[in-house]
């Protein structure tokens, strides 16, 4: 018998439960995805590896957690897949075990890309979870869930930096309890998800597909608007790119810091993102979309251009203002383009958040090169300018007011 399977707002409260539940799974995945960035220090040692070679490391990671990650989406807004996410959890489990033991530069390559398939197949599934249990409060629904990775990748490096980096690559292995975790919590939401998913056939077996909402701007004003929204999280991956993989090797090139000092210093920033996280999303819900996306990624270029000229102090303390700034935005535009296009989130959270990753592997990639042939203060000089990119928001419709006049 055919069926049309839809995961259009049915649940009319916000269940905190699913929420937080998936938003500590986000944690779990995003704690381990950590461990790469946070142990390249170590790698770079123990592999004799040039800033490119680091900076392609990332780019395989993120090209794999990126490229599949549309793909999913769109296959599973069609048919949603429960287990999917205990599944996608498993390739990262797989992953952090052969990364413990690689012993070559390949072998590594090859271990993140078994951890970045795995986020992959569980972020779009997770996206559609999270609004599925919003209770039509969308943007606080994101922010509870993407809060949950920020804090994730906030912890991992002080984890990788306690365990990891005293001991040895041997010991990235014990992340693997976590995944173990992750897979017995994803497995009770996806029975929860497939208990609130709806199904509907005729009477005579055939399919009706559910009305999940009308596209409330023309197709080429959506695809100006999704271009624009790309764009913006260009700036915002590039620049979060530089911090996440070369700030440690920044502040122990213009500072003296050793290693474990330096990872202190990320995760006062990537707590510092964490919190902004968990705030951009109700503040959209409140205020709009449109001006917290303005905010958080423009609002950022003063003081990234003030960064690269600082001390030790006032440069973590710009650290931590750029953090909570610029991470308001994602949930933002991430429930921003979902509203653009009703009824595809999967496919909007693939492509946002496959994006993303691209882009964040691309920029490591790239300023990993850029690093090689000049330095990694340079590096940080080039990327203060990113933010100012946020000035395009002004282009962005407002659609919640289309939306309002519709009503």
């Amino acid at each position: 018998m055919d069926t049309q399977t839809s995961t259009s707002p049915v649940v009319k409260n916000t269940v905190y439960a699913i929420l937080f539940a998936i938003s500590f799974s986000h944690l779990l995945n995003d704690l381990m995805q950590a461990v790469v960035p946070a142990i390249y220090p170590m790698l770079k040692e123990n592999f004799k590896l040039s800033f490119t070679q680091v900076g392609l490391i990332t780019l395989v990671f993120q090209l794999s957690a990126s490229i599949f990650q549309p793909l999913v989406g769109y296959y599973t807004d069609k048919r949603p897949n429960p287990l999917s996410l205990a599944i996608g959890m498993g390739f990262t489990l797989v992953g952090l075990v052969c990364m413990s033991m690689a012993p070559s530069y390949g072998f590594v390559l090859a271990s993140v890309s078994l951890i970045g398939i795995g986020s992959s197949i569980f972020h779009p599934e997770a996206s559609r979870v999270a609004q599925l249990a919003s209770g039509g409060k969308k943007g606080l629904a994101q922010s509870i869930f993407q809060v949950g990775g920020n804090a994730g990748s906030a912890i991992g490096p002080l984890i990788a930096a306690l365990i990891v980096i005293p001991h040895g690559q041997a010991y990235v292995s014990w992340f693997a309890l976590f995944a173990l975790l992750a897979i017995v919590v994803l497995t009770a939401v996806g029975k929860w998800y497939k208990a609130n998913m709806v199904v509907k056939t005729t009477s005579t077996g055939g399919a009706v597909k559910l009305e999940v909402g009308t596209p409330v701007l023309s197709r080429g004003k959506i695809t100006l608007s999704i271009t624009i929204l790309l764009i913006l999280i260009f700036s915002k991956y590039f620049y979060m790119a530089s911090m996440t993989s070369y700030f440690t090797f920044y502040l122990i090139d213009k500072f003296g810091l050793s290693v474990q000092q330096s990872q202190i210093y990320l995760f006062a920033f990537l707590a510092a993102v964490a919190a902004g996280t968990i705030l951009g999303g109700p503040l959209g819900d409140r205020y709009g979309r449109k001006l917290i996306i303005w905010v958080s990624i423009l609002g950022a270029a003063p003081f990234t251009l003030l960064l690269p000229h600082m001390d030790l102090f006032w440069t973590v303390v710009l650290a931590v203002l750029i953090g909570v700034i610029i991470s308001s935005a994602f949930s933002a535009i991430l429930v921003y383009a979902t509203d653009l296009v009703p009824g595809k989130v999967g496919m909007i959270a693939g492509l946002f958040f496959g994006f993303a990753f691209g882009m964040g592997g691309i920029g490591s990639a790239l300023l990993g090169w850029l690093a090689d042939r000049t330095s990694i203060q340079y590096v940080f000089q080039v990327c203060a300018y990113l933010p100012l990119i946020g000035i395009i928001t002004g282009l962005l419709p407002n659609i919640a007011g289309k939306r309002n006049k519709k009503g």
